[in-house]
C-alpha cells in the first residue's frame, strides 16, 4: 500500500469515528430530552394540573388507578419505589391516608398542593346540617373538625395550585421555568372562564341546599352560594346512622330539595335511600376525584361543565 493510500485510509477512519461519536452524543441528548421531568401525582385533579402546567417537559403518572376511589388508595411496593425515584411528587396531605405515610420516603421531592389551595373549610363549617345538636356535637368530637380537602371543585383555588406548581417545577427544571409559568397562565385563563360560567349559571337557583352523597362539595358551595349537606362525611366510606338519614330526609322535605346527588365512584345506595325516603329524584354529580368510562367528559373542564348543567336542572336555576 502506498504512503498516499495509507494516509487516505487513516483520514477516513478518523472521520468515521468522529461521526459516530457525534451521532452517539446527539442520541443521548435526545433521549435525555425525551425523558422529561418525572412527576408522580396522587390522584386525577393533581395529575391534570401537572400535565397542563408541565406540558411536554414532564412525564406525569397518577398513583390512583383510573376508576379507583382515591380516598381508599393502597400503595404497592412498586408505588412506594416510584415515589423515591420521581423528580416531583404532587399530593394532598390528609386526603389519602395510605399515601401520607409513604410520601415521607420522597423527601424534598414531595410537594403538598394543599398549601397553595388554602384549605379553609372544615366539616363543621358545611357538613352535618341534618343532624340534631347532640349528633352534631358527637361528630365534631369524632372528626376533630377535619379539614375539607376537596379544593379543586372551586376553579379559582385550582388555578392558585397551578401557579404554585409552576414555581415548584421551575425549581426542579430551571430551564423550563418560562414554559411552566406560561402554561400556568393559560391554565388560569381556562379556569377563570369556567368560574365565570359557574357563577352566572348558579346565580339564581330556586333551591340553594345541595344534598350530595358525601361531603365533597363544600368549596363549590362556598364559591357559588350553595348550602351543602353531605349524606356521608368527608370520606365516602363514612356510614351515617339511621337517625342521621332520617334527619337529612326531613331536611330535604322542609327545604324543598328536589334532587339528591349520587356519585360516579361511590355506591349510590345511601343517597338513594335518602331520596326515596323524602320522595325526590336522584342525579349524578361528579366530585372529579377520578375519571372513568362513565364520566361526563374527557377532562376536568368538561366534567365541571357537565356538573354545572346537572346542578342547574337539579337546583332549578334560571
Amino acid at each position: 500500500m502506498s504512503t498516499t493510500t495509507r494516509a487516505l485510509a487513516a483520514t477516513t477512519a478518523a472521520a468515521t469515528v468522529l461521526l459516530l461519536a457525534a451521532c452517539g452524543s446527539s442520541g443521548e441528548d435526545e433521549a435525555a430530552a425525551a425523558d422529561g421531568v418525572s412527576v408522580q401525582a396522587a390522584f386525577y385533579p393533581l395529575q391534570w394540573a401537572a400535565e397542563r402546567v408541565g406540558g411536554d417537559r414532564v412525564d406525569v403518572e397518577s398513583l390512583t388507578p383510573p376508576g379507583a376511589e382515591p380516598h381508599d388508595l393502597e400503595l404497592t411496593p412498586q408505588d412506594v419505589a416510584s415515589l423515591t425515584e420521581a423528580d416531583l411528587v404532587v399530593y394532598l396531605a390528609g386526603f389519602q391516608p395510605g399515601l401520607d405515610d409513604a410520601v415521607a420516603e420522597a423527601g424534598d421531592s414531595a410537594w403538598d398542593a394543599g398549601e397553595a389551595a388554602d384549605l379553609s373549610l372544615t366539616a363543621e363549617e358545611h357538613g352535618h346540617e341534618g343532624e340534631s345538636e347532640a349528633e352534631h356535637a358527637e361528630h365534631a368530637g369524632e372528626e376533630g373538625e377535619a379539614v375539607d380537602p376537596h379544593f379543586w371543585l372551586d376553579p379559582t383555588r385550582l388555578a392558585d395550585v397551578g401557579d404554585a406548581l409552576a414555581d415548584r417545577l421551575a425549581e426542579v427544571d430551571p430551564d423550563g421555568a418560562d414554559t411552566y409559568r406560561e402554561n400556568a397562565a393559560a391554565l388560569r385563563t381556562d379556569l377563570e372562564a369556567l368560574d365565570a360560567e359557574m357563577e352566572q349559571g348558579l346565580a339564581d337557583c330556586a333551591v340553594t341546599t345541595l344534598v350530595t352523597a358525601h361531603d365533597a362539595f363544600g368549596y363549590l358551595g362556598e364559591r357559588y352560594g350553595l348550602d351543602v349537606v353531605g349524606v356521608s362525611g368527608l370520606s365516602p366510606s363514612t356510614e351515617p346512622s339511621p337517625a342521621q338519614l332520617a334527619e337529612i330526609s326531613t331536611l330535604v322535605r322542609e327545604r324543598g330539595v328536589t334532587t339528591v346527588y349520587t356519585e360516579t365512584l361511590v355506591d349510590p345506595a345511601v343517597a338513594e335511600t335518602v331520596a326515596e325516603e323524602a320522595g325526590v329524584r336522584t342525579a349524578v354529580l361528579d366530585p372529579i376525584e377520578g375519571l372513568t368510562d362513565e364520566s361526563a367528559g374527557e377532562d376536568y373542564l368538561a366534567v365541571m361543565r357537565a356538573d354545572l348543567a346537572t346542578l342547574q336542572e337539579g337546583q332549578g336555576c334560571a
